[in-house]
This record gives structure tokens, C-alpha cells and sequence, in this order.
């Protein structure tokens, strides 16, 4: 039997680009599979004024929207991908990811990149079970 697939909508997160290429996540066989997130706020459908911090936890606020749309949480994340435009915002971004993640602590990566969407600084991507 094939796998089931259904496309997780929220109003609680605007995607950035209308009309997008990509939806926020996809449900899959008990998975939530989350696309790429940047520190946008939905209510102005802008990133997010301040420093890295503020800009991460708008991102993690929008994954946590999306998580719980698909009837998830940050809790269920198995693994995040986190992309930076620059190593040295590295620690600041740790300091507002740990408030999230207080205790358990998904598998993850960082990765420094070139260049985000909208000229975002951070990016987060995440699986998690439902």
C-alpha cells in the first residue's frame, strides 16, 4: 500500500513567497516532515526586527505552529537542521534555541551557508513523529 501524504495548512504561519513553491510540512506515516522556516512574522509577513535571538525564536515559534497544525509539537522533533549565514551569530542562536529545548535536545546539525530566503540569518528545518 502506498504511504499517505497530507499537506499541513496553518493560518498561524505565512509562508514567504505567494504563490509559494513549497508547503510548511507534510504529513507522512505518522512523520511531519517541516520545510524550511525563517524568522518571519505572520502577523506583517516580514522578518522579525532585532538580533539572531529574536529572529530564532520567531523561527522556532513558526515550526512550533506548523508541528502543532500537523498534531505534533517541538517535543516530537527528532531532527533539526539549522542553517546560519554567518558562524559568529552561532552562539546567540544557541542561547534562544535552548529556551525551546530546555531538556531534550532533537538530533541536529548547523550548517553555515551563503545566502538565505529574504536574507534571513538563521533557517531551521525539522522532522518530528506525530
Amino acid at each position: 500500500m502506498a504511504p499517505t501524504k497530507e499537506v499541513v495548512e496553518t493560518d498561524k504561519v505565512t509562508l514567504p513567497l505567494n504563490p509559494s513553491p513549497f508547503c510548511l510540512a507534510v504529513k507522512c506515516n505518522g512523520m511531519v516532515y517541516c520545510s524550511g522556516s525563517v524568522g518571519i512574522d505572520p502577523k506583517t509577513n516580514k522578518l522579525v526586527d532585532g538580533d539572531i535571538k529574536e529572529r530564532t525564536r520567531a523561527t522556532l515559534n513558526n515550526l512550533k505552529n506548523v508541528l502543532e497544525a500537523a498534531g505534533s509539537s517541538l517535543n516530537n522533533i527528532v531532527k533539526m537542521n539549522i542553517y546560519l549565514t554567518d558562524m559568529k551569530n552561532f552562539a546567540p542562536m544557541n542561547q534562544a534555541y535552548l529556551e525551546y529545548f530546555p531538556d531534550y535536545k532533537p538530533a541536529r546539525t548547523c550548517v553555515a551557508v551563503y545566502q538565505l530566503p529574504l536574507n534571513a540569518d538563521v533557517e531551521m528545518e525539522c522532522t518530528a513523529h506525530q
